[in-house]
């Protein structure tokens, strides 16, 4: 068998793989953009602060943080196709809570399934990202990783045009209502809303279930990453944290999650913020999703044959930069394009930053892999920052000048510190 054939079999090796990836990356988009539509639906139904209900993001993305290094462990016994079926499961149980969470109007229970939704999450995040990353050559990780985005975010726009259409249809009008009721018939009428909840995430755990099963008796080839290691990285690596790329990856990844939550979790606020009605408004994150879908397609298109993941990196870094400036100082539509197009700038910096962070890991990708999904806490300390730092200004358009440090940072990351310790 020639080189070329030998080549060309291994890549038709890795569709089979990516096409089950790509579903589970779907799920992750639906489920994590459903938040935006939790957060305003939330705020009525529990009778929320602007602050009290960007915690679903905090609660959500909490879990990768505390779950993402058992996850490794988990995954290094049972392999990745094992902890991808178990990750579904997790979710399946925190969409279940839903239900009595609903029945009682109880927030802390809707937090508490959302942890428990994020947990499985945290789980099937640390599989399948290094799995995509690996499963190829690490030149155009980036590329395999932008097709996944693109499974992600066209969920993430359903969830938002789905979800939303359910919880938050005719919301403005209920609102005027309730203004006007006794407590004892507001509180029916907020009983009826918090159950429109139930029945989509009866769905999603169902549907969450039956696919774990399905990837439970699937065959896929599990990636061996010492065979896979660098040999630019001398085996006598005893630890991760010997790895300083990585560390400020990690870093890299809080940030650019914590900006990219604040950028269609908020948006709901934002659009309500400049005058728009609350049921029109919540349909913005959709935008940002159209965005993303662009700026997928477009790194697929040009990475790595046109540009490099890494200047690919350096200039969605600026162009963010510029958006959010933008965001700030305009108003009305054009600030909501403007802060609808940093879906697009934002589309290349999670491909980006994963190959870039574990090249070279080896047999710590695992571990690694951890360390960057435990910087997802992002979104969930700098949601709540945004809407602490909103308040504090009075303004939910001066609060984005928190997304400003969180590019720079990203800026330097794809400048020098992607080389660190190389």
């Amino acid at each position: 068998m020639t080189i070329q054939t030998a080549n060309s079999s291994l890549q038709r090796n890795y569709v089979f793989p990516l096409v089950i990836i790509g579903t589970l990356f779907f799920i992750f988009g639906f489920v994590t953009w459903a938040n935006s539509q939790l957060i305003p639906y939330l705020k009525i139904a529990c009778e929320l602060t602007d602050t009290q209900s960007f915690l679903v993001a905090s609660a959500f993305f909490a879990a990768y943080f505390v779950m993402a290094v058992p996850s490794a462990a988990i995954l290094k016994w049972s392999g990745f196709k094992k902890g991808m079926s178990l990750g579904l499961l997790v979710m399946a149980m925190g969409a279940l809570l839903f239900i009595p969470a609903a029945g009682s109007r109880s927030y802390a229970l809707f937090l508490t399934g959302l942890f428990i939704i994020g947990t499985g999450l945290a789980l099937l995040q640390t599989a399948s990202n290094p799995y995509v990353t690996v499963l190829g050559p690490l030149e155009s990780a980036a590329q395999r990783i932008s097709i996944m985005g693109i499974c992600n975010k066209t969920a993430g726009i359903l969830a938002v045009i789905i979800l939303g259409g359910i919880v938050l249809k005719d919301v403005d009008a209920l609102k005027a209502k309730l203004l006007t009721l006794p407590a004892a018939e507001k509180n029916a009428e907020l009983d009826q809303l918090a159950s429109r909840v139930v029945n989509p995430y009866i769905t999603i755990a169902v549907v969450l279930t039956i696919l774990a099963v399905i990837i439970y008796f699937l065959h896929l080839p599990e990636i061996n990453e010492e065979e896979e290691e660098d040999t630019f990285h001398r085996k006598d690596k005893t630890s991760v944290f010997q790895f300083p790329h990585l560390l400020l990856g990690a870093v890299a990844i809080f940030f650019y999650v914590g900006a990219e939550v604040i950028s269609y979790d908020t948006f709901a606020a934002f659009g309500e913020a400049l005058g728009f009605p609350v049921e029109e408004a919540s349909q913005f994150a959709k935008y940002t999703g159209y965005g993303l879908l662009l700026g997928y397609i477009t790194g697929i298109i040009c990475i790595p044959k046109y540009i490099s993941q890494r200047k690919a990196l350096i200039g969605s870094a600026i162009l963010s930069i510029v958006l959010v400036l933008l965001s700030i100082f305009t108003s009305g539509m054009t600030a909501v394009v403007c802060f609808a197009l940093l879906g697009f700038s934002n589309a290349v910096m999670w491909p980006a930053i994963w190959p870039l962070a574990l090249n070279g890991l080896g047999r710590f990708t695992k571990i690694g892999a951890a360390l960057l999904i435990m910087g997802i806490v992002g979104g969930a300390i700098l949601m709540p920052l945004y809407g602490i730092f909103s308040a504090a200004v009075d303004s939910k358009q001066m609060g984005y000048w928190l997304m400003i440090p969180c590019y720079l940072y990203i800026l330097y990351y794809a400048l020098k510190g992607y080389k660190t310790g190389m």
